[in-house]
């Protein structure tokens, strides 16, 4: 959120309870000018990041729009800190006009050391706004800091593509699934594909043609490895394949209505995350494929004859600020299929 004037604190070797209090002086300043700036009361945002990349994760945080946390509180970790230093800021999206209101927005940005993760909670507490959602992101790995905050958070933004061992990290979204809400990046990098699927397959008339399912084929980036793994249990979820682990070159099978599915997920170079295109083959011999392209996803279908027909589906890429700033809306109103999905893409890896 480009902010259109601020109110700024500074502080070293402070405490949280110094913190707190600046912030509420912070707030009661920007009243004082003006009755109209009113704070924003949705989400707190705790994000844990290594100091060195805070102004990468400040800039992407820049991009997510309308969907911007209502207080951000910047944990950045120094190996050999000892010591926290702050700077609070309270920043308004407007000037506001007669008769009008603007929302202001806070962001703490709190120096930190790796000492400080396992106690994070006890700085973060006093930080966050009661009585509304508190989400934590941490990108850079420190899943020490997300299990200290379990119990002042509600919900762990992730992305399960920027852990190599894909095993690993939908494992680790399962576990902390079983305590709080999880959004994942990487499910989200798969919507439109799965928005096209179902609206393809709506009508009634098409929907019979599911259970005619014989073969699901996932193309993605070299490192959407999960995000082709949820799509595939999204289809499992859906469909009800209890499905067999894939073998090391990505090739496996779940058990349709009427007999074997094929699942193929293979590997493509392309010069985003996420995926490439999917084909679904049906028992007639028919197929339907998305595949990404400029403008949006090219669909192409061709019927048991052989004859073929292709369209566009128009839609834009949102981006991945956009991609985020759904993540981050996503933390308010839950996706309990994600759980499902993730259910059955564990099975394709056991």
């Amino acid at each position: 959120m480009p902010a259109v004037n601020d109110t700024v604190w500074t502080a070293e070797n402070t405490t949280p309870a110094e913190i707190e209090v600046a912030l509420r002086e912070l707030l009661a300043e920007r009243h004082a000018e003006s009755a109209a700036y009113v704070p924003a009361r949705v989400l707190n945002l705790v994000c844990v990041v290594d100091r060195q990349w805070a102004g990468e994760i400040a800039n992407r945080l820049r991009h997510v729009g309308r969907n911007h946390p209502s207080r951000t509180i910047v944990c950045a970790v120094s190996e050999r800190r000892t010591t926290l230093d702050a700077v609070a800021t309270v920043a308004a999206d407007s000037t506001p006009a007669d008769g009008e209101l603007a929302l202001t927005f806070e962001t703490i940005v709190i120096d930190v050391g790796s000492e400080h993760l396992p106690y994070l909670d006890s700085i973060i507490d006093p930080l966050v706004v009661t009585d509304i959602p508190t989400l934590v992101w941490a990108p850079h790995g420190h899943w020490d800091a997300v299990d200290a905050l379990r119990a002042v958070s509600q919900c762990v933004l992730l992305d399960s593509v920027e852990d190599p061992e894909v095993a690993a990290a939908l494992l680790r979204a399962a576990r902390l699934l079983e305590s709080r809400d999880v959004v994942d990046l990487a499910w989200l990098r798969t919507t439109p594909w799965r928005e096209r699927v179902a609206t393809m397959f709506d009508p009634p008339a098409e929907r019979v043609r599911l259970r005619e399912i014989s073969a699901v084929a996932v193309r993605h980036h070299f490192a959407s490895g999960a995000a082709a793994l949820l799509i595939c249990g999204w289809f499992g979820s859906r469909l009800n394949w209890p499905a067999a682990p894939l073998h090391r070159d990505g090739k496996g099978h779940a058990d349709g209505r009427l007999g074997e599915v094929d699942v193929a997920l293979d590997s493509v170079g392309q010069n985003v995350p996420g995926l490439a295109g999917l084909t679904l083959t049906l028992r007639d011999g028919s197929s339907l494929s998305l595949d990404r392209g400029p403008g949006g996803l090219h669909a192409s279908e061709r019927d048991a004859d052989g004859a073929e027909r292709t369209w566009r589906l128009l839609g834009a890429s949102r981006g991945e600020g956009g991609i985020l700033g759904e993540g981050i809306r996503q933390s308010l109103v839950g996706d309990p299929v994600y759980g499902e999905a993730l259910r059955c893409a564990s099975q394709l890896l056991e």
